[in-house]
């Protein structure tokens, strides 16, 4: 919603006449194929991730986890095709829904709002583009360190905070990776003084920022 917040009045203005507001708890499984591609949604509050299983060995990966202000599906809206994903609440979600007819219509019509769309847009497929280069190039290790620093980052607003609540077997899917793995790498981090754990936390310590220094955020 911060990006809405700031375009212009009149539009602020259609933007909430339209919406319907909707609520989601924690553990559901909130879109059908068929509203993907009647709908579009923003989400108001909570956090839902969307993901893909592989149902011969139960692997997922997740690709995003949204949080207030992300909107979805952007790809349905701008081919009209079905989306091979799936979506996960993993806390309890307040979303904003509008015909997808009417957002199509909104990327024609306010220069504002297509701006931020394909801003939006823009900013996903990087993430996209980073998130496979690290499952390709780096082990689940560096991959998690990254993850972390960025988790700090508050320039990084898709991975900034993006850790808090999360589930070790959340945090091995975002990682490409699955739960037995993840925690053997936490525990080699513990044993180097690089991480801290708590329940549904992970942190990185004063020893991990000052051996990466050069990747902290300005």
């Amino acid at each position: 919603m911060q990006n809405i917040e700031l375009l212009n009045t009149n539009f602020k203005d259609t933007f909430h006449s339209l919406a319907k507001n909707f609520t989601y708890k924690k553990g559901t499984t909130p879109f059908s194929q068929k509203e993907l591609q009647n709908y579009f949604f923003i989400l108001l509050d909570g956090k839902i991730r969307t993901y893909r299983l592989n149902l011969q060995n139960l692997k997922e990966q997740t690709f995003f986890i949204y949080k207030r202000g992300d909107m979805f599906d952007v790809a349905t809206i701008l081919d009209g095709k079905p989306h091979d994903t799936t979506y996960e609440v993993l806390e309890d979600a307040k979303v904003a829904r509008f015909p997808i007819e009417v957002a199509r219509e909104w990327l024609k019509s306010s220069e504002e709002f297509a701006k931020m769309f394909y801003d939006y847009v823009a900013s996903h497929l990087k993430y996209l583009e980073d998130q496979v280069a690290q499952i390709s190039l780096y082990d689940v290790k560096d991959r998690l360190v990254d993850l972390l620093l960025k988790n700090m980052d508050k320039d990084d607003t898709l991975r900034f905070n993006l850790l808090q609540n999360l589930s070790n077997t959340q945090v091995a899917s975002l990682l490409g990776s699955v739960r037995t793995v993840l925690e053997k790498n936490i525990a080699a981090l513990k044993d180097e003084g690089e991480v801290k754990t708590a329940r549904k936390k992970i942190e990185a310590t004063k020893k991990l920022l000052e051996k990466n220094s050069k990747m902290l955020p300005k």
